[in-house]
């Protein structure tokens, strides 16, 4: 009996998705420590509007900054929940394409056995296309995932210039300059490995799945 071309395709495809599994769990790891960072500017941000309040009118640009870099964190935050949304998403997804290739390895056996009975063969065809359908979705969650990360990216690259900027108003800070240049460079560190968490996580090889 000749097997369906499409079949064999399909099955290559669902090979990958215990491989995908993984790179998930990797990404969401990944993403948690974003999320723990993105809190962890909060707190830097509101001991900087502390400290900004204590040096006065030298430093109402830096406080201004330390302000616009808690709303950074906190958009920030509620970017990564998204992420972690449309990530579930694809776990769920993942999980059903192995559900698939189990039920379809079953199938393929008992229609050897059965030595080709029509029943059996129909049921198959049906899991593959209903497998194919699953694919199609899960390149639709992994492309929507790549959208929400390089949206996250885009809001780094603004924390990453109010960091910068802030690093530039510390300098007026006057007897508070060197607290507050410490602290604005605490600021630019840490959204610096935001960004490298980002470069990691697009390098994932579950985006380079078609």
């Amino acid at each position: 009996m000749t097997q369906n071309p499409s079949i064999g395709i399909s099955q290559s495809r669902a090979s990958t998705a215990g491989q995908d599994l993984v790179r998930i769990v990797r990404i969401n790891e990944e993403i948690k420590s974003i999320v723990a960072v993105a809190f962890k500017i909060n707190i830097m941000a509101l001991n900087a509007i502390f400290l900004a309040k204590r040096a006065g009118t030298t430093a109402l640009g830096f406080g201004v900054l330390s302000n616009e870099l808690r709303v950074f964190s906190q958009d920030l935050k509620s970017a990564m929940g998204g992420l972690s949304g449309v990530i579930h998403e694809a776990v769920t997804e993942v999980s059903v394409v192995l559900k698939d290739q189990r039920l379809i390895s079953l199938l393929n056996r008992a229609q050897e056995e059965s030595g080709g009975n029509a029943r059996v063969a129909a049921a198959l065809e049906l899991r593959q296309k209903q497998m194919v359908e699953h694919q199609s979705q899960l390149r639709a969650h992994r492309r929507q995932l790549k959208m929400v990360m390089e949206n996250v990216a885009q809001l780094v690259e603004l924390g990453g210039v109010l960091a910068k900027s802030a690093k530039i108003e510390a300098a007026y800070g006057q007897g508070f300059s060197n607290a507050l240049g410490q602290v604005s460079g605490e600021f630019d560190g840490v959204v610096e490995d935001i960004r490298h968490s980002l470069v990691n996580l697009n390098k994932s090889e579950f985006f380079l799945q078609r």
